[in-house]
Formats: C-alpha cells, sequence, structure tokens
C-alpha cells in the first residue's frame, strides 16, 4: 500500500521559544500551505508542540476536520544548552560527524531516531496521507535519514514554510521530493508533483 508522509517546516516565526508566535506573514502562509495540501486527502496530522509549528498546520487542520496530534518527538534539535557564537559552524560539523554531541545538545544521531520512531509508526498506522510538522534541522536529518546525500547545505536551502513529499511503498525506500518553493503560489504546482 502506498502511503505519502508530507513533512512541514513551521511559517515565519518571532523568534525560536517553544511559544513565539508565528509572524503576519507567517499567519497568511498558514492559510497559503492549507490551501496548498487541501486536495492531498490527509487524514492525519502529528506536529511539534512548539507554538510555531501547531498554528503552521491549524488552518489545514480546522478545514478538514482533523484534529492535531502534537508529538514532543517532533521538537527542535537542540544543539547545545548554551549560547554559541559559532553555532552554524558547529552544526555544519554534525552533518559530517552524527554523534558529535555538545554541551547540553543532541547529537544528529539521537535526534535522527526520535525524528524517525515518528514516521515509522505512521507508517505501520492507519493513516495514507500523513501530515508531520517540525522544524528546520530536525527535517533536514529526518529527510538525511532515507537519502544521505541530504547535508548542511540542504538544512541552509529551507525555507519557512517548506514541505517535503515522502511516497513510501513496500520494501522500497521512498521517494523525496522538495514540492514546496518560497514565493511561488500553491495553485501553480501540479498535483502528483
Amino acid at each position: 500500500m502506498m502511503k505519502n508522509v508530507y513533512v512541514v517546516r513551521h511559517c515565519k516565526a518571532e523568534g525560536q521559544e517553544p511559544d513565539a508566535r508565528l509572524t503576519e506573514l507567517g499567519t497568511q502562509q498558514a492559510e497559503n500551505l492549507a490551501k496548498f495540501l487541501i486536495d492531498k486527502d490527509i487524514d492525519c496530522i502529528i506536529s511539534s508542540p512548539y507554538e510555531r509549528a501547531f498554528r503552521t498546520i491549524a488552518p489545514l487542520a480546522e478545514q478538514i476536520g482533523i484534529k492535531v496530534v502534537l508529538d514532543d518527538r517532533l521538537t527542535e534539535r537542540i544543539l547545545s544548552s548554551r549560547n554559541q557564537p559559532d553555532w552554524r559552524n558547529m552544526l555544519r560539523k554534525t552533518f559530517d560527524d552524527p554523534d558529535l554531541c555538545y554541551e547540553g545538545g543532541e547529537s544528529s544521531s539521537s535526534a535522527m531516531s526520535r525524528a524517525i520512531s515518528v514516521v515509522m509508526e505512521v507508517l505501520n498506522s492507519e493513516g495514507k496521507n500523513i501530515v508531520l510538522v517540525s522544524h528546520g534541522n530536525l527535517i533536514s536529518l529526518m529527510l538525511k535519514h532515507f537519502d544521505d546525500r541530504i547535508g548542511f547545505k540542504d538544512w541552509e536551502s529551507l525555507s519557512n514554510p517548506d514541505v517535503y513529499h515522502l511516497s513510501f511503498s513496500e520494501y522500497k525506500q521512498p521517494a523525496v521530493h522538495r514540492i514546496w518553493t518560497e514565493g511561488t503560489s500553491p495553485d501553480l504546482f501540479i498535483s502528483g508533483e
């Protein structure tokens, strides 16, 4: 049986804190995202509990009448518990060494494992068309699990919002496609692309 997992990065937000709200632009992006996903026959939505993540998918959930399930495993990966001026370079190194772990942080391997555990659960569920809403670093690690070519540069190129489509058929690695392009109107997308 074919399963479709739509991995969504949250819309523009006011900050990185768990309770950071969507900006005015982010709120409009969430409406556009709902229009983009409305015809995908979504039957399950799971989101990071961070405000910016579940507010990103709330318009779609309301329109299709589905409750958003909040899952801590989709929260953003913490690189370090300390403020690091060189955090970008530190992050780059964690893509090359997935077991590298900074003080108070989480390794890429550990973050990837918790994200993939959510994917595996939805693949074993009744749902056929699932939306997972998360954050940039965790999403890039989730995608890297399925395509090892994905790395730091792919994380850098993510937009807010962003959408990747993972199509799973039995016994095969999923096909991974970026289906959202920042600045492109959702009505310009061809279904199934």
